[in-house]
């Protein structure tokens, strides 16, 4: 697969709608748009494993322990505490093959796996930390893919809450530390993840081609051709930045008068 071509799939990704946004193939479109001509099969072989073997466990564990030992123990899917920063971590495609990753990308596969098998499961944008909600006959739980999918007590997601920097009054609410994201935004975490990291390595290429996907897998949010535009700006490509400015436009922009300050700036350095 071709750059192109997996803008292309990551378009049409974001023209669908939440409940049929194909989470595992845009996940694989964003990995081959940053490093293209890869092989796409074994991520797809692993996920259809994971799904097999979670529907077996189910009729004898509970959804959250089905989920957890299948991808933890069965798949070996845990996150890299040892080389935390390496760049495998945010690739499914290299996931898949290190069984090692960041808690964002390793979400796709239990989120993929949970979809197959009929479990309900959900992205939580936990501040600082990616995290899962699964759906269990006693009520929801948090999972952390990164730990082995073990279980996070409230008490702990409120303690979290607190050293990321939450105000007690919020730490303490579960239905506001819970609030499930849809794939989409699960995705869209990931390549916030490689944005952020790719400003602070000045790898401004690859910071334009994550806010890029984050553009194109919504399409509705000016604010990922802001970060396009700035990417472009630090590269000196100014009409690719003027060209990102112009996307950014939108009648019900809160930040119109931001957009306009930088569209005025790259005019200047352009004359």
């Amino acid at each position: 697969m071709t750059r192109d071509e997996a803008e292309f799939l990551l378009t049409e990704a974001g023209r669908a709608d939440d409940d049929d946004f194909p989470l595992l193939e845009a996940a694989l479109a964003c990995a081959i748009h940053d490093y293209p001509f890869r092989d796409p099969e074994p991520v797809r072989t692993l996920a259809r494993n994971a799904a097999e073997r979670l529907s077996e466990r189910i009729g004898s564990e509970s959804p959250d322990d089905a989920l957890a030992e299948t991808m933890a123990s069965d798949l070996r899917l845990n996150g890299d505490l040892l080389n935390y920063d390496h760049p495998g971590n945010t690739d499914i495609i290299d996931v898949a093959e290190r069984r090692r990753g960041l808690s964002a990308a390793l979400s796709v596969f239990y989120l993929d796996a949970a979809r197959r098998a009929g479990i309900k499961a959900q992205g939580v944008d936990f501040p600082g930390h990616f995290l899962l909600r699964v759906e269990t006959p006693e009520g929801p739980v948090a999972l952390d893919p990164f730990s082995q999918g073990r279980l996070v007590l409230p008490s702990e997601l409120t303690r979290r809450a607190l050293r990321a920097g939450l105000t007690p009054h919020v730490a303490d609410r579960l239905d506001v530390l819970m609030a499930p994201v849809s794939d989409r935004q699960a995705l869209i975490r990931l390549q916030n993840v490689l944005f952020s990291r790719a400003i602070k390595a000045q790898d401004f290429e690859g910071a334009e081609r994550s806010a890029l996907r984050r553009a194109l897998l919504d399409p509705e949010d000016h604010r990922p051709w802001l970060d396009v535009a700035a990417a472009r700006e630090k590269q000196g490509a100014l009409t690719g930045a003027l060209e990102a400015l112009s996307r950014a436009r939108t009648l019900d922009d809160p930040s119109e008068v931001h957009r306009k300050i930088s569209v005025d700036r790259v005019r200047l350095l352009l004359n």
